[in-house]
């Protein structure tokens, strides 16, 4: 009687290494590959280039792989009770480090039926990680990029962005990760913010940069990014010139655009009913929608209404009546907005709409209300959470104190410790 032989892997960046791991297994029995889905993988790390089904197909077609079954948790053990093999590979990586708990549960399951935990000698000189760093210096495409968005709200429960407003911010957006209990903490995307973007060129929030100019600014960030970004719209425009914008973003990978319902002269909306904002008919953003989503070629690209009646002061049950409407219209997902200093409007809005029949994802901007955690939006039914201007924001008291600084004493000394080395800025963006 064959021996069944367990292997798990994400198999998203093949390397040598793997293909070790399936060598030796094939000599200990018939090989059963865990393949971890796209959800798994996602988990506890970046979205995998591949989806679950492109990676099944490659490993399906490996000599010695006699079939795959996803693994649909980084736990091994409801995949192995279910298949009871007689040995499960692994590389011996996994000794230490955040995996070791994985490994005793792996034991501990195996102990139940006798089963052997087999590990051969890690692959040195491979790393997933360094691969992965490769991949993102030879860059994407636009195609892989407008996909990505949809692809990250069908594996995780929420999708974190931050804006950026030059390729410098876009590095941060890209490559910044903290590591909490062992996993890597990161942004998911980059929100292309009207208000950053026209702070960062000196000029007010009213729509006077024009697509064109903002494009150049875009264009910035799409070249050292690879992850999804939401581009601010702002109210669009006429339908027509709305149509010309979802087909140019499009075009370029941009993953979505988020619109506002006002018409007139855009005014921020923190400024709340401070000054004089009008919000346009169900009937006519409706539609703008519409006619944005007739145009755009692929089914992967998001057109994100963006609902003002908390802004305005009209209630959450007018927010809602709008949320239906332009769901109905084909919005791809629902943007609320506050200018209150705490949640709770939000988060009755959220409540009520979880209630809707066919909703789309949900998306918050916790600018003015900022003590709320993510977790809290999470359990809220908020897919999406933006930090919608936070880098502007600090980089402009920073530079103000290092001007001061230089004023005051008459030379940069007092600055240097509030500054990066010269050293450090040659070094920061790889020649």
């Amino acid at each position: 009687m064959n021996k069944t032989v367990y292997v798990a892997m994400s198999a998203d960046l093949l390397h040598p290494g793997h293909l070790n791991i399936i060598a030796e297994a094939r000599e200990l029995g018939e090989v059963v590959v865990g393949l971890l889905t796209d959800e798994a993988i996602a988990s506890y790390k970046r979205l995998p280039y591949l989806t679950y089904e492109q990676r099944k197909v490659v490993i399906e077609n490996i000599v010695g792989v006699s079939r795959v079954i996803p693994q649909e948790t980084l736990d091994y053990v409801p995949n192995l009770q279910a298949l009871r093999p007689d040995y499960v590979v692994h590389g011996d990586d996994w000794k230490t480090g955040v995996q070791r708990e994985t490994r005793a549960r792996v034991l501990a399951a195996l102990r139940e039926w006798d089963g052997q935990l087999v590990e051969p000698e890690y692959t040195s000189g491979l790393s997933s990680t360094r691969l992965n760093q490769a991949v993102q210096e030879v860059g994407t495409t636009p195609q892989i990029r407008l996909r990505r968005l949809r692809r990250l709200l069908a594996v995780r429960p929420l999708v974190r962005l931050i804006e950026a407003h030059s390729g410098l911010s876009g590095l941060i957006a890209e490559n910044l990760s903290v590591e909490q209990d062992g996993v890597p903490k990161t942004f998911d995307g980059v929100w292309g913010s009207s208000l950053t973007d026209s702070t960062a060129r000196g000029k007010p929030d009213i729509e006077c940069v024009d697509l064109t100019s903002r494009l150049h600014t875009l264009n910035d960030i799409l070249e050292v990014t690879t992850k999804p970004i939401i581009y601010d719209g702002d109210t669009g425009g006429i339908p027509e010139h709305f149509v010309f914008m979802v087909r140019t973003l499009e075009r370029l990978g941009v993953s979505a655009v988020i619109v506002e319902d006002k018409v007139g002269l855009k005014r921020n909306s923190l400024f709340g009913t401070d000054v004089e904002q009008s919000q346009d008919s169900i009937q006519g953003f409706s539609r703008k929608l519409s006619m944005g989503k007739q145009a755009q070629v692929t089914d992967d690209f998001m057109i994100i209404a963006r609902i003002e009646s908390l802004i305005l002061k009209k209630g959450v049950e007018d927010a809602l009546e709008r949320a239906r409407g332009y769901i109905d219209a084909g919005a791809d997902g629902v943007m609320i907005h506050s200018k209150e200093p705490n949640p709770k409007e939000i988060l009755d809005f959220c409540d009520r709409y979880g209630g809707l029949e066919g909703r789309v994802p949900l998306v918050a901007v916790p600018s003015s209300y900022s003590q709320v955690r993510e977790k809290e939006l999470k359990d809220a039914g908020v897919r999406i959470v933006i930090y919608a201007n936070h880098l502007l924001r600090a980089a402009y008291p920073a530079m103000m104190r290092v001007a001061e600084l230089i004023l005051r004493h008459g030379r940069a000394r007092e600055a240097d410790d509030l500054c990066l080395s010269v050293k450090e800025i040659i070094r920061l963006i790889p020649a």
